[in-house]
């Protein structure tokens, strides 16, 4: 198999995608925290709050490894395109393949933080609505 340039550049677009998202994501979080730090000091109802917080430096430290893999993916493929100007395919070929494989773990990666943002947002509103979770209501 030949890898040219224009095999390797087309993982640029998608980890810069990935990365703006992550990025995005991370804003989000931490505007998330803060307001959770001012009801915190406001209310101090620690039932909700002690479970939201723990599920938020659970997800910012996903987050982290997200960005990570992503940057690393970014590295490779550099390193990708590299081995090809220097027309070593071996190189090209380890390194377009290790950033796929840094691309895929980031994008798991987010798939489980994801399923924890769900849950958080189950954990609000279960203190919102008295009849339990929403899972627990077939009413659609």
């Amino acid at each position: 198999m030949m890898i040219t340039y224009g095999t390797a550049a087309l993982l640029f677009p998608a980890i810069s995608l990935i990365m703006l998202a992550y990025t995005n994501r991370f804003l989000a979080l931490a505007a998330l925290v803060r307001r959770l730090h001012a009801k915190f000091l406001e209310h101090n109802t620690r039932a909700v709050l002690q479970g939201q917080i723990g599920n938020l430096r659970y997800r910012l430290k996903l987050l982290r490894h997200m960005q990570a893999m992503g940057v690393l993916s970014f590295i490779s493929c550099i390193v990708c395109m590299y081995g090809i100007y220097l027309k070593s395919t071996p190189i090209a070929e380890i390194a377009f393949a290790m950033s796929l494989l840094f691309f895929t773990i980031s994008l798991i990666i987010s798939f489980v933080e994801i399923q924890l943002s769900n849950k958080a947002l189950e954990l609000e509103l279960s203190d919102m609505d008295p009849r339990g979770k929403p899972e627990d209501n077939h009413e659609g």
